[in-house]
């Protein structure tokens, strides 16, 4: 079943990447790939093109092969179905990541966002909630916002 092969993702990736168990059994790869499956799950439904567009910022964003990328969005899609809120992610990421690389995880959200050419309500009040969470400024979730417009597939 999911579950036996979910573990040994984990294990997986606290071996290569989490620094181990000790560090922190969250690590910031997974914190910030929950928060892109999140914005493919909460619209409607999930499309091909969202699929593809978190598949693309997690592997551009951390260097991950096709497989290792696979794996960290079954784990995202796993916890995120188990979190109860936000902070769990949004915190870690505070910790590690400077502001800079937080405005990247809201652009790369907004990407994500995009990829199926329409922003529906709820993925807008996701995004509004993550910035606030992740202390970024209006200007930052605007710009972002732009970036990720942009860049987004005519």
């Amino acid at each position: 079943g999911l579950k036996p092969m979910l573990s040994t993702i984990r294990d997986f990736f606290e071996r290569n990447i989490g620094g181990g168990p000790a560090q922190d059994p969250h690590s910031i790869e997974l914190a910030t790939a929950a928060l892109l499956v999140e914005v493919m799950r909460i619209d409607a439904g999930t499309t091909a093109a969202e699929r593809a567009a978190v598949q693309r910022a997690i592997r551009e964003k951390f260097g991950l092969s096709e497989a290792e990328t696979s794996a960290l969005i079954a784990l995202a899609e796993e916890e995120m179905r188990n979190a109860t809120d936000y902070y769990q992610f949004t915190s870690l990421i505070n910790q590690r990541f400077s502001q800079a690389q937080k405005e990247r995880v809201l652009e790369l959200m907004w990407r994500v966002a995009y990829a199926d050419s329409v922003i529906d309500a709820h993925e807008q009040h996701l995004m509004r909630k993550i910035a606030a969470l992740l202390h970024l400024p209006d200007s930052a979730y605007i710009a972002a916002k732009l970036r990720a417009r942009d860049a987004a597939p005519e």
